[in-house]
């Protein structure tokens, strides 16, 4: 795949999740790399890559990794691609020990570190059943929900205008994430929120699942993570004159709302886990 295929991916969506495409980056900066650009052709690159998708750091901050460090690390594409993988497979560890015999678990959208989470306590022997909701209008909760019926996990699929009724039954809510913030803030697909609302209601756990490069250093300076605003088209083609369309792709999450975030770091509450960054992580704050 050349670099402008892969460019023109992230934008239309055909690579989907921030860890995915942080890597689909990553392997875009590589073929520059190999094509021996210049300087110059290597940071255009990078801004086209980073521009490609908003409210995504972990794409922009692989990218600025690279840059930074080419010149120094051999193999600068393949270091940063192996932090993603041995990063899931530390976050996918820590979170099937969340899940229990007899849980229902709850999900939203598709994040592939917490269906990695999901089928690992399958492999381990725990049964449970989990709950999904589709995901309009783009219905990534379908992948989710093939995913795991394929590991044969019970699934129980649901509208999105009944995720109060999914989240009603459940013991335990994971969701993945795209972006932190200085705050502690979760940024994640929208419905989140609302999900996240009704699971502190019912007393339901709840942890975003995600890796420490989708934090924003840029909000420590007071910035804010951009939300992606998707093609109106998605919703409804051809609606009325007076209706006007919003399809925010999605939304910021309170800390108070989250039990904690598992990282691979560990398991943190939102404000100590900005500190736990700043240590692993100095170059990245």
């Amino acid at each position: 795949m050349t670099f402008q295929q892969i460019l023109q991916n992230i934008k239309d969506l055909k690579i989907q999740g921030a860890q995915k495409i942080a890597v689909a980056a990553v392997e875009a900066f590589k073929i520059k790399l190999e094509e021996k650009a210049s300087q110059e052709e290597l940071e255009k690159s990078v801004v086209d890559l980073a521009n490609a998708r908003a409210t995504e750091p972990a794409l922009r901050n692989s990218l600025r990794y690279c840059l930074k460090n080419y010149q120094t690390e051999k193999n600068i594409a393949e270091k940063v691609i192996e932090y993603f993988k041995n990063s899931q497979k530390k976050i996918i560890e820590y979170g099937a020990k969340k899940i229990e015999n007899n849980m229902i678990v709850q999900t939203h959208c598709h994040s592939s570190t917490v269906t990695g989470i999901i089928i690992e306590a399958k492999k381990q022997g725990k049964n449970f059943k989990v709950n999904n909701t589709e995901t309009r209008p783009k219905f990534q909760g379908r992948i989710t929900a093939e995913e795991l019926a394929n590991e044969g996990i019970e699934v129980h699929h649901f509208v999105d205008s009944a995720g109060r009724v999914a989240m009603k039954q459940a013991d335990l809510f994971l969701f993945g994430c795209d972006a932190i913030t200085s705050e502690g803030r979760i940024i994640n697909k929208i419905g989140t929120n609302m999900l996240l609302e009704f699971a502190n209601k019912y007393n339901v756990l709840t942890y975003s699942c995600t890796n420490s490069w989708k934090f924003n250093p840029e909000t420590v300076f007071g910035a804010e993570e951009e939300i992606e605003q998707r093609n109106t088209n998605e919703v409804w083609e051809n609606p009325l004159k007076n209706i006007i369309i919003h399809n925010p792709a999605f939304e910021p999450v309170s800390p108070d709302l989250m039990t904690g975030i598992i990282t691979e770091l560990g398991v943190f509450k939102s404000e100590s886990l900005i500190e736990e960054i700043r240590r692993a992580y100095p170059w990245l704050i």
